[in-house]
């Protein structure tokens, strides 16, 4: 490999690591106050045959103990945003490269329950600029979003990426593919983060 890639990606995996491991304290700009909605109760949503099979295939990370012997590791925040949340993130390094696999996403996502549980409730593929990736990803025949800046306090701005999200596990009214699901909110959870939207500074250099 040459030296400027292992470069890169040793980069990119230190930035990942430390967003794995960071602990998320109050920051300016973030509300942590009364404004946080509870989860709506919804039910799993109807899938095609191909989801089907990875939502079966996911099936074990309902529990997130699993999720964390497999090599997920939480970031600790549930993301909310003003029209809804995605929720607390489960991070999986290795399961990062160019080319997304269904069966092995990034990122796993949960929302707050009951006696401070978590209900996994979709999974998200996640690409990084740094991974050489040069077009725009594409699974499920769904385009990703972006690309776009890495997302405060959880993720450094400079970490722009491709992601797409997948309510395989709660119906969401904005869509299976939608970044947030106005069913799922950050109420009660201690590291609740009222987020603005995204820039997407690198969109004009990358759009394909």
């Amino acid at each position: 490999m040459p030296t400027a890639t292992k470069s890169r990606r040793h980069l990119l995996a230190a930035a990942l690591l430390a967003l794995a491991a960071a602990p998320v304290a109050a920051h300016p700009g973030h509300d942590h106050g009364p404004q946080h909605r509870p989860s709506t109760p919804a039910g799993a949503p109807t899938l095609p045959p191909a989801l089907e099979e990875v939502r079966a295939a996911l099936d074990k990370y309902q529990d997130p103990l699993v999720a964390v012997r497999d090599g997920y590791a939480s970031t600790v925040g549930c993301v909310a945003y003003a029209n809804g949340a995605m929720g607390v993130h489960f991070l999986n390094v290795q399961n990062i490269g160019p080319t997304p696999d269904p069966f092995r996403p990034p990122l796993l996502v949960y929302e707050p329950a009951g006696g401070g549980r978590l209900r996994l409730v979709a999974a998200e593929w996640f690409v990084p600029l740094a991974t050489g990736i040069t077009e725009r990803p594409t699974l499920f025949g769904r385009p990703f979003d972006g690309p776009m800046a890495g997302h405060e306090p959880l993720m450094p701005t400079e970490l722009h990426h491709y992601d797409l999200h997948v309510w395989l596990w709660k119906e969401n009214p904005a869509g299976l593919f939608n970044a947030t699901n106005p069913n799922v909110g950050c109420a009660g959870h201690p590291y609740a983060l009222m987020e603005a939207p995204t820039d997407l500074p690198a969109a004009t250099a990358h759009r394909h």
